[in-house]
């Protein structure tokens, strides 16, 4: 965490700096758009923004899209919001479009972040800036700016969650666990795992944690496309293969939809209730967790995320440079990319209705 601190102190130097090099410069009119690194200089409102989104693979993607499509024409923009449930080449050709249509920022949540180089090369040809939004845009030069939950401690809070849950279970260990990863496309997967892992790792050294099927990588833990049906055989397979007579008392689950599948293995095979993880507070592991059933999920508030791609929108607008906190930790492969992180919450049956206060659909679940 001493990193991180460092890195928010870079990130207000940086920021004092650039006040002081710019001096009264924001009340002057924005030179025009250079397309260089950086906050490209200012363009005139109601111009378009584009958002490549996703798969509709979670609820908070489905959100975005509403929130992203009001906040910026609120702002008085005009938005052009796309989701590639036709998958890669589909947003690929989505970006190309945007490109073409002249929008001034593109904002990506992408569904591989390795394969859109080609298309950031034009975007940063057309002088347009380029927002990584929630997952990281990986392999390219061609890529501004990164807004997002802190991932690495989503998996830090999940990893810390399984261990309280089971020792609440069961005072004594050693405990039986199994880990899943999400999708191997998605650079956050093996960020969420490496955060988990670097609280079970030492656990799992000392004999305290046992990963019965003996399936500790990353790799081996991989969810194809974070689909339910595919977590789902994995756990059927564990079980049959690995817990015939032995106890399971935990899974590790990057989300709350493979969560559900998790569970419903266990249950179909006529297995007591491990504690499992999850993450995205969708509103069926909200209730499972109200329940007594998954054991915790993460909030990372969309609203807040949308709202905060939003400002850097009106920040590159005014042509002004947006805010990160977190100058240096996020390198692409090609580049250290800029980010500004939120902080993500652990939610349990405890502190459910405090997290959801502000969720007029999850608060009431938790009454």
């Amino acid at each position: 965490m001493h990193m991180r601190k460092f890195a928010k102190s870079l990130a207000a130097i940086a920021a004092i700096s650039a006040l002081t090099l710019t001096g009264c410069g924001r009340e002057e009119t924005a030179p025009a758009a250079e397309g260089g690194d950086g906050a490209a200089a200012g363009f005139e409102t109601g111009s378009a923004i584009g958002i490549a989104l996703p798969q509709k693979t979670s609820e908070n993607w489905v959100l975005a899209e509403t929130l992203f499509n009001d906040g910026l024409t609120e702002a008085g923009y005009e938005p052009n919001v796309q989701f590639a449930n036709g998958g890669v080449s589909e947003q690929q050709n989505q970006i190309s479009s945007m490109i073409t249509n002249g929008v001034k920022v593109l904002v990506v949540g992408a569904i591989d972040g390795a394969q859109l180089g080609t298309q950031l090369a034009q975007a940063k040809e057309a002088g347009i800036t380029v927002i990584a939004y929630d997952r990281l845009l990986t392999n390219t030069e061609n890529v501004d700016y990164y807004v997002a939950y802190d991932n690495f401690q989503v998996g830090e809070l999940q990893g810390q969650a399984l261990l309280d849950g089971m020792k609440a279970a069961k005072p004594e260990g050693p405990y039986n666990i199994e880990l899943f990863a999400g999708s191997p496309d998605d650079a956050n997967a093996k960020v969420f795992f490496d955060g988990a892992m670097s609280i079970l790792q030492p656990e799992i050294d000392n004999g305290n944690v046992v990963v019965v099927s003996g399936q500790e990588t990353f790799e081996q833990a991989v969810t194809q496309g974070w689909k339910a049906e595919n977590a789902q055989r994995r756990m059927d397979t564990l079980l049959s293969g690995s817990y015939g007579s032995t106890e399971l008392d935990g899974v590790l689950s990057p989300n709350d939809t493979l969560a559900r599948a998790i569970l419903t293995s266990v249950q179909g095979a006529g297995k007591p209730v491990p504690v499992v993880t999850g993450q995205d507070s969708e509103v069926e592991s909200v209730k499972s967790i109200m329940e007594g059933k998954q054991y915790s999920t993460i909030n990372k508030d969309t609203r807040a995320l949308v709202e905060h791609a939003i400002e850097m929108v009106g920040n590159l607008q005014a042509g002004e440079e947006p805010e990160v906190n977190d100058p240096d930790s996020y390198d692409n492969g090609v580049k250290t990319v800029p980010a500004y992180l939120l902080e993500p919450q652990i939610v349990t049956k405890e502190n459910a209705a405090e997290a959801y206060a502000n969720d007029p659909t999850l608060s009431a679940l938790t009454k």
